[in-house]
């Protein structure tokens, strides 16, 4: 069970990197600034918490800092958790488990905007889903992909 954790980990983590990628492509291609939509949910969740990131300087540059470690503590959790399936024996071709994986994290990372209020997925442009759903899908092919290729070793 700890190797399939950890190899978990590893493949949450390229496929963030991989999500980051085509995320970061997509702004130099389009020129589209980043989002802000990370720091906005760690704010509220934190203050919903009682710890709001205090109101000081660099207070924003913190608010950006956590909002990225947030996105990774998902990627990461999230390859845990299809990793952990794979070893119960949820073992799908990469063709689909790829973008099964991917629509999780999606979930995982879009239900607290909603649930926050932060913003209404329903209102979403057909660009604004592909900015979503283009690089969901990379991270999930790269993080299935490896958790698939490790399963056996």
């Amino acid at each position: 069970m700890i190797r399939s954790i950890l190899w978990g980990c590893a493949a949450g983590a390229a496929g963030t990197t991989a999500l980051n990628a085509v995320t970061y492509a997509d702004m130099a291609l389009r020129g589209r600034p980043s989002s802000g939509t990370p720091e906005t949910v760690v704010d509220k969740v934190s203050s919903g918490l009682g710890h709001p990131v205090p109101e000081s300087e660099g207070r924003e540059n913190r608010l950006t800092g956590l909002g990225a470690l947030s996105g990774i503590a998902v990627g990461v959790a999230a390859g845990v958790a299809v990793a952990v399936a794979h070893r119960a024996g949820a073992r799908l071709p990469v063709w689909l488990g790829g973008p099964l994986t991917g629509a999780l994290a999606m979930a995982a990372a879009d239900a607290p905007i909603a649930g926050l209020g932060v913003s209404d997925p329903r209102s979403w442009s057909a660009a604004d889903w592909a900015s979503d759903v283009v690089p969901h899908i990379a991270y999930g092919l790269v993080t299935y992909g490896i958790v698939a290729a490790t399963a056996d070793r």
